[in-house]
């Protein structure tokens, strides 16, 4: 089984040196800013290291966010909001619309931003993975147990943090529910991809692998619409990508389907559930074209092209073409003018986000560190407003780049 992946662009970010000259009053406060500008600029370096690996992400998330939770939690667990929490502007782009910031003078702000940004790391490194050829066991583990924790790092923004946030999320806007909920989605469906392979590779029964393929197609379709109120400017090539691989599980799963149907000795419906197979094989092919076709953020790739996309075709022809000749000599079954009705539920295999928390205040804050920022020596014009068309630099990333088109096989 073979594996391809649509991945939008890294947020970025405007440089932050939590310079609070005259602010921070001792040396303990000056030294947790000085961690906090190291811990966020070595997060920044590493989104973009091919070498990172989650244990190196891990530390580093760690360390940064509970250096930031000093801005926002209150040290005696009362419901008061920090004194810090509104000392800094943060600047971040968004995954589809260009690199116009968004900016907010909330540390929240930089907590959900920055989180994000982990989550999205997650998807790139387990596309990264699967990208590669004669891809392990354990590899394929980590693809499936990256996009999980990715799936829960976003819920968790959604649900616990971005409500939190002074300044309402803007429309079309990476914090925005519509566009979380389309990336926990797809995070669900793509782990589910690597489930439906295993069960391929271990020849497990086709009813299994097909009820898992519809649902992981119904996934992909839910994706889409979640995005369809959007611009088509910023999300028609994601939704290209979600379509796409919409109607190519469905074409797995009427595939299999009619497997089960043969072995039940149902040949003609198998024959029809194959011929159904092969349509929506034929609207993802087209849909393929249209996606390389598509401008807007992304992933430069032929999807048509990869391995995982050439197999299923054969599969479907060679399926087909045996339910044909088993019905020539043993079934002489009429073949139905509708399509058998895919009813199936998996019941093993289904996808649930891996529950995340962000990690407990550093130890280096305390009272008297939290004490030792003075708000009253702040100079009167340290908040400038950010000039609308201000641009932040795009993160160089590896995987963005066209690609050269090769199969990704998990063996």
């Amino acid at each position: 089984m073979t594996h391809w992946f649509h991945r939008n662009p890294l947020k970025a970010t405007a440089p932050v040196s939590f310079n609070y000259y005259g602010v921070a009053t001792s040396p303990a406060a000056a030294k947790v800013c000085n961690d906090l500008r190291l811990s966020r600029t070595r997060l920044l370096e590493l989104f973009t290291d091919s070498s990172c690996n989650p244990e190196m992400m891990k530390n580093a998330t760690d360390l940064y966010f509970s250096l930031l939770q000093g801005f926002i939690l209150s040290l005696d667990n009362s419901s008061q909001e920090c004194k810090l929490r509104y000392i800094q502007n943060f600047k971040w782009t968004d995954t589809l619309q260009g690199q116009v910031p968004s900016a907010q003078q909330d540390a929240v702000f930089e907590l959900v931003s920055m989180g994000f940004n982990v989550a999205l790391w997650y998807t790139k490194y387990a596309s990264r993975l699967a990208g590669k050829e004669d891809i392990t066991e354990d590899e394929a583990k980590d693809v499936h147990r990256s996009l999980k924790i990715a799936a829960g790092i976003f819920k968790h923004l959604k649900e616990s943090h971005i409500p939190k946030l002074i300044t309402p999320v803007e429309k079309g806007r990476d914090l925005e529910a519509r566009l979380i909920d389309s990336y926990i989605i797809q995070c669900q469906a793509e782990a589910q991809e690597v489930t439906i392979a295993r069960a391929i590779e271990l020849k497990h029964n086709p009813g299994l692998i097909a009820a898992l393929a519809y649902e992981t197609a119904n996934f992909y379709q839910k994706a889409d619409q979640t995005l369809s109120s959007l611009d088509p400017t910023y999300a028609g090539k994601w939704r290209k990508y979600l379509n796409l691989k919409s109607c190519f599980y469905m074409a797995y799963a009427y595939c299999y389907h009619g497997q089960t149907l043969l072995a039940s000795d149902k040949c003609g419906e198998a024959i029809r559930s194959l011929q159904e197979s092969e349509k929506f094989f034929a609207k993802a092919e087209a849909l393929c074209k249209e996606y390389g076709e598509t401008k807007g953020p992304g992933t430069t790739a032929k999807p048509s092209g990869h391995l995982f996309f050439r197999k299923l075709g054969s599969l479907i022809k060679t399926t087909l073409e045996k339910c044909q000749r088993e019905n020539g000599f043993i079934y002489f079954q009429k073949v139905p003018a509708e399509a058998p009705q895919l009813e199936l539920k998996a019941n093993y295999g289904l996808v649930e986000p891996v529950p995340f928390e962000f990690p407990a205040l550093n130890a280096h804050w305390t009272p008297e560190t939290l004490a030792a920022f003075d708000l009253t020596k702040r100079p009167k014009d340290d908040t400038p407003k950010p000039k609308p068309d201000e641009e932040v630099k795009p993160l160089k990333e590896p995987d963005i780049k066209p690609q050269k088109d090769t199969g990704c096989q998990i063996s």
